[in-house]
């Protein structure tokens, strides 16, 4: 009896791309991604972020009520040499980002920003929430 096997039309196409790096990756191999931590107070959210290896002026965090998003350029380079000769050079650039939601507004307005060491901190108060109701007439 003869073994079946399955057909896959594309398997020698991606093996003939696949040391030509012709795929969007990063040069260590991984997506890039934003990791967060977020705590919580009785007045503020602390959002922890790890962005490494992008300067603070290509991150962008925006607010829009309870929406939170942190997105960022990253430009990566990397040169490979045997001597004088210049072996393989690769780039990388694109962007990453994350948006989230909190359970309540934030006050805009006093909000905090800090990037130091590849981590950006974000300190986001809590906005009041206006009181409505009845109004009772004395």
């Amino acid at each position: 009896m003869a073994n079946l096997t399955r057909y896959e039309p594309f398997r020698e196409i991606d093996d003939m791309f696949r040391g030509l790096m012709l795929q969007p990756v990063r040069l260590d191999g991984q997506v890039p991604e934003i990791k967060i931590d977020v705590k919580e107070s009785d007045g503020s959210y602390i959002i922890h972020a790890n962005i490494p290896g992008v300067k603070k002026e290509d991150i962008t965090v925006n607010v829009d009520g309870n929406m939170v998003s942190i997105s960022a350029a990253v430009k990566e380079e990397k040169e490979e040499k045997k001597g004088e000769r210049v072996v393989r050079s690769e780039r990388y650039h694109g962007s990453m980002s994350r948006a989230f939601t909190l359970d309540h507004d934030v006050d805009n307005m006093a909000a905090n920003a800090k990037y130091t060491d590849g981590v950006l901190e974000l300190t986001l108060p809590k906005k009041i929430a206006s009181r409505q109701g009845k109004i009772v007439v004395q």
